[in-house]
């Protein structure tokens, strides 16, 4: 058997990270011959809460589970740890400023990031889903100055499960018949899903599709999907974040699909003429552990415009900390 890794998951009491730890343990996201060495992070208060859940993983009686550590010191969570999933962040209260909700997340994701440029295992991998994920993963990297930045990565893989479902639906396939899709930018009401280069069942999308539906539902709907399980459900996406989560890590370490791509949060590298300095959504494919952009996609004007004003919005929540970076 393969020796264990040791995955970090914070906010490990709350919601997205009770529908995804047991999937942890269970091996769908690494494998089902990869044991693991669970480091579960909380703030001290829900110390109490967290060790329910770390007695409920225990009498699932997981073969792949070695051990379980539950702990309020951030310094223990990442101590040797090859994959790090930053679920645990600061919700936006009433009344409050999008530049307070960075730096009040600022508080968090700083440590993190000096505590895994310390601590962690230097293969370590990132992925931030605690929101706004893609400028909390700056904060975090920027904090952790001898790891390389490509080990920080942002989820944008629930508005690509998202805009896959979407069309999926309206298009009566099922989501395995579809390739290609692409969500632009930052993880918020900016986001540019885009489906100019998907196709279904090997058909373009945008034969399959009116551009007013495309422009005026598809879109908006994939942008503001999160606003509308809170209004629908109650409460925040949990579930479907987790497995999003799960997914990223997934086909980051193990490859992605061999006919696809999928969507990433990563630092930006000039790509697509997008500046250096933001953590940007691009189409990768991964393999042997490593990620790449997928090049050479056609931009039309429309897209250039929506993928212009979610980079606009990324450097704004990047000047808004730069004081943390």
């Amino acid at each position: 058997m393969k020796s264990p890794v040791r995955i970090a998951v914070t906010g490990a009491a709350g919601q997205i990270a009770y529908s995804l730890l047991f999937r942890i343990a269970s091996g769908e996201m690494l494998g089902k011959d990869q044991p693991v060495i669970l480091q579960l992070l909380e703030i001290t208060p829900a110390l109490k809460a967290l060790n329910g859940v770390v007695m409920e993983i225990k009498d699932c009686a997981y073969p792949l589970v070695q051990n379980i550590i539950a702990t309020d010191d951030v310094n223990v969570a990442f101590s040797d740890v090859s994959y790090a999933l930053l679920v645990g962040a600061k919700p936006r209260g009433p009344g409050m400023e999008r530049k307070d909700l960075l730096s009040e997340n600022g508080k968090i994701f700083r440590p993190q990031g000096r505590a895994l440029n310390e601590h962690a295992n230097r293969n370590v991998k990132v992925a931030v889903i605690g929101n706004p994920a893609n400028t909390n993963a700056l904060i975090a990297m920027k904090n952790a100055p001898d790891l390389d930045p490509r080990q920080f990565t942002a989820m944008m893989r629930l508005d690509h499960n998202r805009a896959i479902s979407q069309l999926a639906e309206k298009t009566g396939s099922t989501v395995t018949d579809i390739k290609g899709v692409v969500v632009w930018g930052n993880h918020s009401t900016t986001q540019y899903p885009d489906i100019n280069h998907a196709t279904i069942n090997k058909v373009p999308a945008t034969e399959l599709v009116d551009t007013p539906w495309v422009r005026d539902e598809f879109i908006p709907r994939v942008q503001r999907r999160g606003g509308e399980i809170i209004a629908t459900r109650g409460s925040s996406s949990a579930a479907s974040a987790g497995y999003a989560g799960l997914e990223h890590i997934r086909d980051w370490a193990m490859g992605t699909p061999k006919d696809t791509w999928v969507t990433m949060g990563i630092p930006s590298d000039g790509s697509y003429d997008i500046p250096e300095g933001v953590m940007y959504g691009y189409p990768v494919t991964a393999t042997n552990g490593k990620y790449k952009i997928v090049q050479d996609l056609g931009i039309d004007e429309f897209s250039r415009g929506k993928m212009q004003a979610s980079l606009k919005e990324l450097e704004e929540e990047r000047d808004a900390v730069k004081d943390l970076l």
